[in-house]
């Protein structure tokens, strides 16, 4: 029988000493499993507690905790406790409520949903009080990005644009003899800005760096032709978006127009 405060006693079978002194010699071991191998091996060479917490420089509770556990349990008592899993705080409805906060239109004039604005959401629908940083987990657990938004376009339902495109195609492809063939587009209430200050250019193992700060100039709108035999663009600044303006851009630029002409994307 053990008397109090005497060390519990260490056997190590050959087998076992050798498997513990590669776990020590190991790299790729972890190293709270480095250091419970070198314990039992030191105590099996019979130093005491207080002698192997000074030479691991750990305390002496360590020391005893895990000599116990190997001498109850083999290797096996070297190995972490399984812990028990944390009870759930939040239930079935609490989750379904987040779902359906998060693929519903968020409220006026808020343009996408925050993990913040979810959590209030559903503190006010089921009044479970959850925090923003648990409704990012959750989501991320069910894949739902609230926060990501992809445009898309929905094409109108004209019957004959694939003809009306096939025309358009066929006229850059094959244009009439002695046809000036251009492709035109405006872009209105352009914002007009420019950099506060210069940016820096790239350099080796860094990016480019451009100044985040920028001063406004008011809006612009701007039309741009380009030829399509010749790849040249001709661009202006316009004041107003109408047919007047349209032509006035064709004619000051030497872009004839025939008088059946009409644009071909019309």
């Amino acid at each position: 029988m053990r008397e109090a405060g005497q060390a519990v006693a260490v056997e190590l079978q050959e087998s076992v000493r050798q498997a513990l002194v590669r776990l020590v010699a190991s790299v790729k071991a972890q190293v709270r499993q480095v250091l419970r191998a070198k314990i039992v091996l030191a105590a099996a060479d019979g130093e005491a507690n207080g002698a192997i917490a000074r030479e691991l420089e750990v305390s002496v509770n360590t020391v005893r905790k895990w000599r116990g556990r190997f001498a109850a349990a083999g290797v096996e008592g070297l190995k972490d406790a399984k812990r028990a899993a944390r009870p759930r705080r939040y239930g079935p409805q609490a989750r379904m409520a987040i779902v359906a906060v998060a693929t519903s239109s968020p409220p006026h004039p808020e343009s996408t949903w925050s993990h913040r604005t979810i959590a209030e959401q559903v503190a006010g629908t089921v009044f479970a009080a959850i925090s923003a940083s648990q409704v990012g987990r959750i989501l991320a657990d069910l894949d739902l990005k609230p926060h990501r938004v992809r445009g898309w376009l929905t094409r109108r339902d004209t019957p004959d644009f694939w003809e009306r495109a096939a025309d358009i195609c066929n006229l850059y492809r094959e244009p009439p003899k002695g046809a000036v063939v251009v492709s035109i587009d405006e872009k209105t209430a352009i914002a007009a800005r420019s950099r506060r200050h210069p940016g820096k250019p790239t350099a080796p193992g860094k990016s480019a760096l451009e100044e985040f700060e920028y001063r406004r100039h008011g809006t612009a709108s701007l039309v741009a032709a380009l030829d399509v035999n010749t790849g040249e663009v001709l661009t202006e600044t316009i004041a107003r978006n109408n047919a007047v303006t349209f032509t006035g851009f064709l004619d000051r630029h030497g872009i004839p127009r025939h008088k059946s002409w009409r644009p071909a994307s019309s």
